[in-house]
């Protein structure tokens, strides 16, 4: 709403970019079924179950390599944003070819938990093209169990190694929350509960603009909290294999950067 490393595919070395519940039984059989159903089909008609399965750590034949580890994969971040930056943009990945390719498997390098805001579509504010990102976009970046099982299911069954939360400059629902807070009104119908959530993330310390802005960056650290706190992601964050970290968009300069 309103409110660096060396990449595979984006070009030389790159300044540093941004400078679940416990498994149960029967989960496995859980898991193999949804992959089944989300991966993709190699062809209609050809029945779920007999689909093959995306080996998330390899690309597809015919796309370009993959970045596999999670500073390759802000690497790529970092240079698709530049390109944003300086209208350059390839706008990657679109070719008939890669699309057919697509069809029949998924090979994403990274989540993005953005807010809904239609000013921020990370596709193109990181320069990515199909296949690339796994987006999920709520009003605040705001978690629900919706949005976390679809985290889980990027980082658990894709073996996606980066987890971007990214909010931004003006956000309206980070707005809506300090003013609801202010004036004691409860706002209409669901948007109540984004104003609910967000909450805890209000930084007093400051007052007007300024604490709506301290904020955004509040509320990107309490999400990215939440999400490092779910057991199946902190063991791949324990070992390396994924990181989960917070970022911002500024409207007025186009720049991404890590909220620590």
């Amino acid at each position: 709403m309103n409110s660096h490393t060396t990449s595979h595919r984006g070009g030389g070395p790159e300044p540093h970019p941004f400078a679940g519940s416990r498994p149960t039984p029967g989960g496995a059989v859980r898991r193999t079924l949804l992959r089944t159903a989300l991966t993709g089909a190699a062809a209609l008609g050809a029945g779920l179950a007999a689909a093959p399965q995306a080996t998330a750590t390899t690309s597809t034949p015919g796309t370009p390599p993959r970045p596999g580890t999670p500073d390759e994969a802000l690497g790529e971040l970092a240079a698709g944003n530049r390109r944003w930056r300086a209208h350059r943009e390839r706008h990657p990945h679109e070719n008939p070819a890669l699309r057919r390719t697509l069809a029949t498997a998924q090979h994403p390098f990274a989540v993005v938990l953005g807010c809904i805001d239609s000013r921020v579509p990370p596709e193109l504010v990181f320069d990515q093209g199909l296949g690339d990102l796994m987006t999920v976009r709520t009003a605040g970046e705001v978690l629900d169990e919706a949005v976390l099982g679809s985290v889980a299911y990027g980082v658990l069954e894709l073996a996606i190694p980066l987890v971007v939360v990214l909010g931004h400059q003006s956000c309206g629902a980070v707005r809506a929350a300090v003013q609801a807070e202010q004036s004691g009104e409860r706002l209409p119908a669901h948007m109540q509960y984004l104003v609910d959530q967000i909450g805890p993330a209000i930084d007093h310390g400051v007052e007007g603009d300024a604490r709506i802005d301290a904020t955004v960056s509040a509320n990107v650290r309490l999400v990215r909290s939440r999400l490092a706190a779910e057991p199946e992601l902190a063991a791949r964050v324990a070992d390396g294999r994924l990181a989960i970290v917070g970022a911002r968009y500024e409207l007025t300069t186009q720049a991404v950067h890590r909220v620590a």
